[in-house]
C-alpha cells in the first residue's frame, strides 16, 4: 500500500476545503433571504396596545366571595350576603400586533387583541401614536377592524392562499411580549385545518415562531404579500411548540367588507349537528372509505329540515365540492350567500341522492336550539348570560306544583355565574315576572339594560332563594 506524502496530504486537505465551503455556499443560496421582504413590509405593521377594567375581590377571588361553584360559595352567600369582599376595580394592559390595509388608516387585527378594550393605541414603526376607533368585530372569524386618522400610510398588499403550498416559506411580522417589529420565519405545515370551536375559519398551520403578542400580525408569502393572520398558537407551556395558526386572508377581507357595507358579518347557516365517519362507520353504511359529514341531527325549523335532510344522511358534496371530513363542511356553508340555493350530495341508506337546500342566515347563538336535555326537552344557549336551559317537562311542573319556569342546564362564566346561578336551579322569577317558557325567558333577559342588577327567583334543592343578576356594560 502506497504512503501518501506530506505534500499529497496537503494537496487533499486543501480540495476538501474547498468542496466543503462550496457545498456550504450551494445550501446558503437555496436558503431564502428575507432581508428585502422584510425591509419592504415591516412599516405596514403596527402594535397595538389596549386597555381593559378588571374587577375582583381584594383576596384575588372573581366574585367577591369564594371559589364558584364550592361550599364556601354558598357559605358566604348566606351570613355575609352577596356584597362579601370588597371589590376593586384596576386596569390591565395588553398588547398586540396588527396590519395596515389601506392608506387612510384602516387596520386589521384579532378579535381577542382588542376585546372588552376601553382604549386602544396603534404605534406605527415611525413611533407615532394614534388612538383607534372599532369599526367592527367579529367573534366567529376572531377578525377585528380598526381606524385611526392618518392618510399616506404604507398599505400591506393582500395576498391569496390559492397558490399557498404546504411546504411553501412564509413569515411573521409581530411584537411577541412586547418585543416590537420581531421577524420569524417558517413553512406552511397544512391548510384548512380545523380546531375546536373555531367553525368557520379553515386555518392555515404554519411552524413560525408565534407567542403571546403576535396575534393579529401579518403572515407574509414570498412576494411580499399578506396571506393570512397569525391568530392562535397549540400550546401544552404557554409558548410556542411548533404549532401556529393564521386566518387565511380571504376570510379576514370578506370580513372588512361586510363590516364596512353592513357593520355586521352573516354568514350561511344550514341547521345541523355532524360528525366524522370513521372507518367502522363507513363500513356500517356501506361505503369504500370514510369521507363526509354524518347528520346526527337536524335542527328544527333549519334549512336542512326543509329540504329534507335526515339523521344518518352523510353530506359527500356541497355546491359541488368534495366534503371529504366533517371540519370542512361549516366553512363551505359560512361561505355561501344567504339565500341562495345550492345542491348538497348525499349517501342514505347506501345510495347516492341529491337534495336542493336554500341557505339562510346564521342565527345569533342564543337563537340556535343546541341539544335535548332531560325528558327531550331542547337546550337553548342565552347568549347574553352564558348559559343553558330548557322548558320544564310536565312531569317537573307536575313536581314543583308550577305553571311555568325554566331549568339551567349549563352555566358558564358570565353574568349568570357572577349572580350565582347553577345547574339543577329553576328559574321562576326574572325581574319580578314569572317565566312561562323559554321563549319568554330570552324576551325578558333581551330587555334587561346593561349595569342595572334585577332580581332572579330561583328553586334549588326545594328551596326558594333570590339573586341579583347583572350584565355588565361592554
Amino acid at each position: 500500500m502506497k504512503k501518501w506524502s506530506v505534500k499529497e496530504y496537503s494537496v487533499f486537505f486543501v480540495a476538501a476545503l474547498f468542496l466543503a465551503a462550496g457545498a456550504a455556499r450551494l445550501e446558503a443560496a437555496e436558503l431564502p433571504d428575507f432581508t428585502a421582504l422584510v425591509e419592504k413590509t415591516q412599516p405596514t405593521v403596527v402594535n397595538i396596545s389596549s386597555t381593559q377594567k378588571v374587577r375582583r375581590d381584594r383576596r384575588g377571588f372573581p366574585h367577591g366571595r369564594g371559589p364558584e361553584g364550592t361550599p364556601f360559595d354558598d357559605f358566604f352567600r348566606r351570613f355575609f350576603g352577596d356584597e362579601f369582599g370588597d371589590m376593586e376595580e384596576y386596569y390591565d394592559k395588553s398588547l398586540g400586533s396588527g396590519f395596515i390595509i389601506s392608506e387612510d388608516g384602516y387596520i386589521l387585527t384579532n378579535n381577542h387583541v382588542i376585546r372588552d378594550a376601553e382604549e386602544i393605541i396603534v404605534r406605527l414603526t415611525d413611533k407615532r401614536e394614534f388612538v383607534a376607533e372599532v369599526v367592527g368585530t367579529d367573534k366567529r372569524s376572531d377578525v377585528a377592524l380598526l381606524k385611526i386618522d392618518a392618510e399616506d400610510l404604507p398599505a400591506a398588499r393582500i395576498g391569496s392562499t390559492a397558490d399557498l403550498k404546504v411546504g411553501s416559506w412564509v413569515l411573521a411580522i409581530g411584537s411577541p411580549f412586547g418585543f416590537d417589529y420581531s421577524v420569524t420565519a417558517g413553512i406552511v405545515s397544512a391548510k384548512a385545518r380545523s380546531l375546536p370551536n373555531e367553525n368557520y375559519v379553515p386555518f392555515i398551520q404554519t411552524d413560525v415562531a408565534i407567542n403571546p403578542g403576535n396575534s393579529g400580525g401579518p403572515l407574509l408569502n414570498m412576494e411580499g404579500e399578506v396571506v393570512g393572520i397569525n391568530s392562535q398558537i397549540y400550546s401544552r407551556t404557554g409558548g410556542f411548540m411548533g404549532l401556529s395558526f393564521a386566518i387565511p386572508i380571504e376570510v379576514a377581507m370578506d370580513v372588512v367588507e361586510q363590516l364596512k357595507t353592513k357593520g355586521h358579518v352573516s354568514r350561511g347557516w344550514l341547521g345541523i349537528l355532524i360528525q366524522d365517519v370513521t372507518r367502522e362507520l363507513a363500513e356500517s353504511f356501506g361505503m369504500e372509505k370514510p369521507i363526509g359529514a354524518l347528520v346526527a341531527r337536524v335542527l328544527p325549523d333549519s334549512p336542512a329540515e326543509k329540504a329534507g335532510f335526515e339523521v344518518g344522511d352523510i353530506i359527500v358534496e356541497f355546491d359541488g365540492r368534495e366534503v371529504e371530513r366533517s371540519a370542512a363542511l361549516p366553512p363551505m356553508v359560512g361561505s355561501t350567500r344567504v339565500g341562495s340555493e345550492v345542491k348538497v350530495k348525499i349517501i342514505r341508506n347506501g345510495k347516492s341522492r341529491t337534495l336542493d337546500v336554500t341557505i339562510s342566515e346564521l342565527p345569533e347563538d342564543d337563537e340556535i336550539t343546541l341539544s335535548r336535555g332531560d325528558g327531550g326537552a331542547q337546550n337553548v344557549k342565552i347568549g347574553r348570560l352564558n348559559m343553558l336551559v330548557s322548558d320544564l317537562t310536565e312531569d317537573r311542573k307536575e313536581e314543583l306544583e308550577e305553571e311555568g319556569g325554566v331549568f339551567v342546564e349549563a352555566v358558564k362564566t358570565g353574568p349568570a355565574s357572577r349572580a350565582g346561578l347553577r345547574r339543577g336551579d329553576i328559574i321562576l322569577k326574572f325581574n319580578n315576572t314569572d317565566v312561562r317558557s323559554v321563549k319568554h325567558f330570552k324576551e325578558l333577559v333581551k330587555a334587561v339594560p346593561e349595569g342595572k342588577p334585577v332580581p332572579v327567583l330561583i328553586q334549588r334543592r326545594g328551596s326558594p332563594i333570590f339573586l341579583a343578576l347583572k350584565i355588565e356594560e361592554d
